[in-house]
């Protein structure tokens, strides 16, 4: 049985501001009544007209037409909830509640003192046909017996002490429930070494699974994909190979407008609705980069400016800064505004109505600004709890955290940190039997343009890692590293030997499975040994 929200109360209460806030909450339907009306009783479509007919029906039927008009309704529409956005007389509420039963109808009576209504009807004079005075408004018949229904309703909410959104929590929560909706959930994919594990390649080719994307980080590492083949560096992985998915970028993003405008242009359904991006994400200058310029060389940044950007976002809360131009946030931007919503409140709602949440980390654990090797880190926290910090997500909601881990470990180039015992492209050429041009070709930063630094693979680091971010899977990349013969593996059992052993020790050491490996790039470079029922 759907669930079905009866709204009452006063002119210039604010009910239609609730009903939209309701519906936006809730997959919820507004009932016609209006349609209702000029159905059964044949009148003109204007307001006096159908008021008068509303009436005469409430007269005729004790107020049991809305129920039949619910019932229409409920006839039209796969919505959970079905929405009555104004009763007028008890009648109406009690026959709802006779044919659809007390516990599916759920009514909100919304109140506030009589100088509060007065002074919000006045701002809204000269909106349609009203009339002239609140008085006479509040006068009128329709409006008449309103005040009674607060004593029937399950909730009386005071419009006068809390905004919008606050009213419509106080009168829901715990009252009304989502039915029976698909298990959502939340999957998380963190790099677990030094970035460049892969990751934005497996999220590319996972991102049909889910309905909501979520990026975090900034434009100083790149994401390349096959599927279409692209290099995201603000936008999520999967944008391109999921159109339908709504496209979200987080609190905690730092955006280069000019890399961002030009993603949002290569995916130009984005334009027509499907992207958000938080109001609080922070926009980088070009003054940004050329600090990094002057001040990154000695630890081989990629000078994008997102550290220096995300320093002014802390020290210039109180205004002008001696040192950079005044923080300006997504918000503040006009080729944003259309785009512009609070990400973690549209995934909590996602997340009520169903759906599934990927979120995608960027750059890799080993970069943390506080665990990693300083001062050869990025600015920002990036294991799984920083990830979830920035995109506003509690970790209550976690199904699954997957580190995406490579079978050598890589560094930009230069002088950019410990990483192990180093070997070189000759190395992993002669061991593999890949071509070692291809892998020279492979291991160029896509954001710095710089031949990359490799290791062994180092297991206590793994280790820690899978730990710290609180892993539930590994996917491990770069599979053909272990033996070129890999390439043309279709599942665990046709691996070359080197490879099985290297995953059983993987999950030996680090006690989660090695769910996805990947061989290559696209999705016949991916086995899938997935479990993920729960």
């Amino acid at each position: 049985m759907k669930q079905i929200v009866v709204l009452s109360g006063p002119i210039a209460v604010g009910k239609t501001a609730f009903s939209d806030e309701l519906m936006r909450r809730y997959p919820c339907e507004k009932v016609s009544t209006r349609n209702y009306i000029l159905r059964v009783k044949q009148v003109s479509d204007e307001r006096k007209a159908l008021q008068q007919a509303g009436a005469e029906l409430d007269m005729e039927t004790n107020g049991s037409w809305v129920a039949d008009a619910v019932s229409v309704g409920m006839s039209d529409t796969s919505k959970s909830f079905l929405l009555v956005d104004s009763a007028r007389i008890a009648g109406q509420v009690r026959a709802l509640r006779d044919r659809f039963g007390a516990d599916n109808v759920h009514h909100f009576h919304l109140t506030a003192p009589h100088d509060v209504l007065e002074r919000r009807y006045r701002e809204r004079a000269g909106v349609g046909d009203q009339v002239a005075t609140y008085t006479e408004a509040k006068a009128d018949v329709i409006e008449a017996e309103v005040d009674k229904l607060a004593a029937i309703a399950d909730v009386v909410v005071q419009t006068e002490k809390s905004d919008v959104p606050s009213c419509v929590t106080f009168a829901t929560a715990g009252r009304i429930s989502v039915a029976a909706t698909p298990p959502s959930y939340v999957d998380l994919f963190v790099g677990g070494q030094w970035g460049s594990e892969g990751k934005g390649n497996i999220c590319a080719l996972l991102a049909p699974e889910y309905d909501v994307l979520v990026r975090v980080g900034g434009p100083n590492a790149g994401h390349k994909v096959k599927m279409p083949e692209y290099t995201y560096r603000q936008l999520p992985s999967g944008t391109g190979s999921n159109p339908k998915a709504e496209i979200c970028i987080a609190a905690g993003s730092t955006i280069s407008l000019e890399i961002l405008l030009k993603e949002i242009d290569d995916h130009g359904w984005l334009k027509k609705g499907g992207l958000l991006i938080d109001p609080q994400a922070m926009i980088i200058e070009e003054r940004d980069r050329e600090i990094e310029e002057k001040l990154l060389d000695g630890i081989s940044s990629t000078k994008q400016g997102v550290g220096s950007a995300a320093a002014r976002k802390i020290l210039g809360r109180d205004g002008e800064l001696e040192w950079g131009p005044p923080v300006r946030l997504a918000r503040d931007v006009d080729a944003l505004h259309s785009y512009i919503g609070n990400v973690s409140q549209r995934i909590e709602q996602a997340l009520a109505s169903g759906k599934k949440v990927m979120l995608e980390g960027t750059q890799g654990t080993e970069l943390s600004i506080h665990h990693g090797s300083y001062p050869y880190v990025t600015s920002r926290e990036t294991s799984a709890a920083g990830c979830l910090s920035d995109a506003g997500i509690p970790f209550t909601k976690l199904r699954r955290v997957i580190v995406v881990t490579r079978t050598y470990p890589i560094r930009v180039g230069g002088k950019s940190g410990p990483m192990g015992v180093e070997i070189s492209f000759e190395d992993i050429a002669q061991r593999s039997g890949l071509p070692i041009e291809q892998i020279g070709t492979t291991e160029l930063g896509s954001v710095s343009g710089k031949s990359r630094r490799m290791a062994e693979f180092d297991w206590e680091r793994m280790r820690r890692s899978v730990y710290w971010n609180g892993a539930t899977d590994i996917a491990l990349t770069f599979v053909d590293y272990l033996g070129a013969e890999n390439v043309a593996a279709v599942d665990f059992d046709d691996l070359n030997l080197e490879a099985k052993t290297f995953i059983v020790d993987l999950e030996r050491i680090c006690g989660v499975p090695v769910s996805l490996i990947s061989k290559g790039f696209g999705r016949d470079g991916l086995i899938d040994k997935r479990n993920w029922n729960d």
